[in-house]
């Protein structure tokens, strides 16, 4: 994937880096603008990686993420309890406010995620400086739910969360 961005840019203040984002280490005022896509419930370590962003924004800077929804990550498996005729019946939620570690499977790979409640990551944020601007739960688009098969289930609990927080000055 870096080697596809590396040559589908063309701008000469633009460079990838590959490094664990535990590791990353920018200097003071270096980002406008910080952007994570669904990874941070695979960090243990969600309040280091929010200070290293907020060191790394400049005054004013936006800090935009995604992540599972904690209703999604709560009880671990990541799937919903089947009825007889093997229809979606319930999502489990189960140890909501039991944070840390779940095993669940992702495209047919056990992987380790770290569940947290929607409090911790907002007063993470809030502890380490930012002011929240929006959260977002979001759906699916309407004309989806009747061109996708099974897509209306996603109705029934929020799957995702996106954040928008702005470092204060």
């Amino acid at each position: 994937m870096l080697a596809v961005a590396q040559e589908q840019t063309s701008f000469e203040n633009v460079s990838y880096r590959q490094l664990a984002m535990e590791d990353m280490d920018f200097a003071p005022d270096s980002f406008d603008v910080v952007l994570s896509s669904l990874a941070f419930h695979y960090t243990p370590n969600f309040q280091e990686v929010c200070e290293q962003v907020f060191k790394s924004l400049s005054a004013k800077g936006s800090f935009v993420f995604s992540v599972e929804h904690p209703v999604f990550t709560a009880e671990g498996r990541q799937d919903w309890l089947y009825d007889e005729a093997g229809k979606p019946e319930l999502w489990p939620v189960d140890h909501y406010f039991t944070e840390g570690k779940r095993q669940a499977n992702f495209l047919g790979s056990q992987v380790t995620k770290y569940h947290r409640t929607l409090t911790t990551y907002l007063n993470t944020l809030l502890t380490v400086g930012f002011t929240l601007e929006a959260v977002v739960e979001p759906q699916p688009e309407p004309r989806l739910l009747a061109e996708v098969p099974g897509m209306a289930d996603e109705l029934r609990r929020p799957m995702m969360l996106l954040v928008k927080a702005v470092k204060a000055v």
